[in-house]
């Protein structure tokens, strides 16, 4: 006799239990008596992350996740861009609206229509989604061939979904239905409507902010913060695209598929080549004014060493001679480390660094003296001297690379007027598709990933795990004194991810289903799967990108 039922393993509560075959995720949780502090959004099926409405119909361990988790929170802001993408088009049937990328704790958007877009037009925008909300309509996924797919979106004027589908190398595609409005997203949704209550939109800056819930309390809006040159990034970067006819990543493909990826690369290496010698440019004539150092700051993976590399070159054809130190030769001894608020050492505190050492050498070497070097030994966790001695010549500029860069703290009896701060990461480098941006995280991530296994030998599974952590101390000491910067560099390259995809395939694919990192690794598989491959035997041994991927003509 057939069985009705089968066995679900809830990590939650830690019970197994005999479920009703074909059973959907949002049931299991009140089966199960899953208590969480907040919302339920998705969760992981057997280390996968699923739909609550998906269902099961063969035995497997499952495990909630609520707003507090970065998946459940990327799950409600993708139905909450499908009810944005929904609500735009019902009040502005003839608008086309482009998701561009996350700034000032919100996803900043615009929308081209035929009158301007004003407050009438938003406030109505904003009923509707309140509307579709409370109507709580019921997300419907559908799958079929992808041409069939590539037809329907094309149809309905969506080139930006046909093409990224069409180029891609999927027999079939699922696409979403909201009543009679479709759309496209690489990741799941949440069941229906009703879940999404937190949220807003409001003029910003030119275009638009769609505002999601705070991550520790997602009861509640994140606060609005301004990042004027973090947008002004941006948009330069989203001008080029324009200007380079590659505004998503269906666009790339063509260019690779019709045989234009030499000429993109190029491109794309001259357009950072020219910014790199712009800030060298300015960093001159501030020299002139009296900067004396330069402080290189930015998140994990973000390029900052080519970058430094690249620059010095710059400044050296400008007849200045770079003399450069490192912020991590001035840890203070492991012993003697802070601990974070789970009692482990924090090595990404200011904290863990000799301020006053530091402080104490650059006026030094401003003044003409001659210091002696520190060099911190990884292995043993304590400072040395390996009579490494330093000076400034009167065409010397200090170069310091480090996350504290522009942390005022690091350098508060150093006067400002003396100092020239860059903020480096890979902050944009192609959409997928209109209303799908790619995070900035994820393209660190993945250079880590390549980087970590080829030069440290870690296994992506390793990387991944200590992801969050990274990420916690970015948010804490890195990502608040971006704006103190005078100039951003846009690390990433407009074709990049297709050239890492090689790169990391191989190493993702090693992450055990075991493992409870691989539902990352599935999720970073699945949106590499869009990039049509490239090699980087075309990059230039200068490439930024050859800091991860090897191959530079720097020395690291």
């Amino acid at each position: 006799m057939i069985s009705d039922t089968l066995k679900v393993h809830c990590l939650n509560t830690d019970e197994e239990k005999e479920v009703p075959i074909g059973t959907p995720l949002s049931e299991l949780i009140g089966l199960f008596g899953v208590k969480m502090p907040y919302l339920i959004v998705n969760a992981k099926v057997n280390n996968k992350t699923e739909s609550l409405a998906y269902r099961v119909y063969r035995p497997k361990t499952i495990e909630f996740f609520d707003l507090r988790d970065s998946s459940a929170m990327r799950t409600y802001v993708r139905s909450l861009c499908f009810i944005l993408a929904k609500a735009v088009d019902d009040v502005l049937p003839n608008a086309e609206m482009y998701i561009e990328h996350a700034v000032a704790k919100g996803y900043y958007f615009q929308i081209e229509a035929d009158l301007p877009v004003g407050k009438p037009e938003l406030d109505a925008i904003r009923h509707r989604m309140r509307e579709i909300v409370e109507a709580d309509i019921p997300f419907v996924q559908v799958e079929e061939k992808t041409s069939k797919v590539v037809q329907l979106f094309r149809e309905r004027g969506m080139e930006d979904k046909a093409l990224l589908l069409e180029t891609s190398d999927l027999l079939y595609a699922r696409y979403s239905k909201l009543d009679n409005y479709i759309d496209y997203f690489y990741g799941c949704l949440t069941p229906s409507t009703g879940y999404i209550t937190v949220f807003d939109i409001q003029p910003h800056n030119g275009g638009y902010l769609l505002r999601v819930p705070n991550r520790e309390h997602p009861v509640e809006l994140e606060p609005e913060i301004q990042q004027e040159k973090l947008l002004n990034v941006y948009r330069e970067h989203l001008k080029f695209l324009k200007i380079s006819r590659l505004g998503n990543v269906g666009d790339l493909n063509r260019a690779k598929q019709k045989g234009h990826m030499s000429e993109v690369i190029q491109v794309a290496e001259a357009y950072q080549a020219k910014q790199i010698a712009d800030i060298a440019e300015e960093i001159t004539r501030r020299f002139e004014e009296g900067v004396r150092v330069v402080l290189i700051s930015g998140p994990s993976s973000s390029g900052k060493t080519t970058f430094r590399k690249r620059l010095e070159v710059q400044l050296l054809v400008n007849m200045l001679k770079p003399v450069g130190i490192s912020l991590d030769d001035y840890f203070i001894d492991r012993d003697k480390t802070p601990l974070d608020e789970y009692g482990e050492k924090d090595y990404e505190s200011l904290y863990a660094l000799d301020l006053q050492l530091f402080e104490e050498h650059v006026l030094r070497l401003m003044q003409g003296e001659e210091v002696e070097l520190p060099a911190y030994n990884f292995v043993t966790g304590s400072r040395e001297y390996k009579k490494h001695f330093l000076t400034m010549a009167d065409n010397s500029i200090l170069i310091v690379e480090g996350i504290h860069g522009l942390n005022p703290e690091l350098t508060a009896h150093i006067p400002r007027e003396k100092t020239f701060m860059v903020y480096v990461s890979a902050l944009t480098s192609i959409s997928l598709d209109d209303h799908n941006w790619i995070p900035a995280s994820d393209n660190r991530l993945l250079r880590r990933i390549v980087r970590d296994y080829r030069y440290r030998g870690y296994s992506a599974e390793q990387t991944i795990s200590r992801w969050s952590s990274v990420r916690r101390g970015e948010e804490r000491w890195i990502f608040p004194y971006q704006e103190n910067a005078d100039v951003m560099f846009n690390s990433a390259m407009i074709y990049e991810l297709a050239a890492i995809r090689r790169h990391a395939e191989q190493i993702l694919m090693q992450v055990p289903r075991t493992a409870p990192e691989y539902s990352e690794a599935y999720r970073l598989l699945k949106f590499l799967s869009y990039f049509n491959y490239i090699t980087d035997r075309e990059l230039p041994p200068t490439s930024l990108l050859r800091e991860f991927l090897g191959g530079s003509s720097f020395r690291y």
